[in-house]
């Protein structure tokens, strides 16, 4: 598979629509802010973010700067040289991205294997703790919700005053995992109590991140070649 993204300035593309849908400018640039919008939307639905980053793809072409026939051209040769042709396969790293986005949409829906390998006796603080327990489960990763308490801040007199209790540990890999909001209050507030317990339990591996960044851990510790 070759991933091609062609991009170009607003003046470009406001032209190319002048032209295919014969408007005026003012009306194609309207009509560009409705089929951004339109894209978004579908983007965010298909793959859980709005805009297309340079990462996500294997060639970039400027439609200000390159022709459609050279676009083609180029295309054409960047396929010839990864022998696409002969290949007719995924690379290794695509079909791993592509399961990932298949099983954390249906991770948001609570779809999971018949044969999940953890227990729910509690009932999830959030639906984002939900949906990363459910993706936990699709590639049969043990877990525990919130096993532990942390007391990270203490009286005169030694006792507890404050504690933190991370969202899940992973006993296979000896971590905890701490998930986030967007809600920047509550994000200082639980970055604070990170940094008081990685310091006063140095010994303790925690990871903290937004939902986006499920795709992050489980790349990192290899999970998407489990089956």
């Amino acid at each position: 598979m070759l991933r091609v993204h062609v991009v170009a300035p607003e003046n470009v593309r406001i032209g190319n629509i002048m032209l295919d849908c014969r408007l005026e400018r003012a009306a194609a640039r309207q009509r560009l802010l409705e089929l951004e919008a339109a894209d978004r939307t579908a983007r965010k639905a298909r793959f859980g973010k709005t805009r297309a980053t340079a990462d996500l793809f294997d060639l970039l072409l400027n439609a200000e700067t390159v022709s459609g026939e050279q676009m083609a051209e180029l295309i054409d040769r960047a396929s010839a040289t990864l022998a696409l042709t002969e290949r007719g396969f995924l690379s290794a790293a695509a079909e791993a991205q592509l399961q990932f986005q298949m099983r954390l949409r249906l991770s948001r829906y609570g779809i999971v294997p018949p044969d999940k390998i953890t227990i729910r006796n509690k009932i999830f603080a959030n639906p984002s703790e939900e949906m990363f327990a459910n993706l936990l489960d699709f590639y049969r990763i043990a877990w525990e919700y919130e096993p532990r308490s942390f007391p990270v801040q203490y009286d005169r007199d030694g006792n507890a005053t404050e504690s933190f209790t991370p969202d899940f540990y992973l006993p296979e890999f000896d971590l905890y995992v701490e998930l986030t909001t967007m809600k920047q209050s509550l994000v200082t507030r639980k970055n604070r109590k990170v940094r008081l317990l990685r310091e006063l339990y140095p010994h303790l591996n925690i990871q903290v991140f937004y939902q986006k960044d499920f795709e992050n851990l489980i790349f990192k510790y290899g999970l998407a070649q489990r089956r």
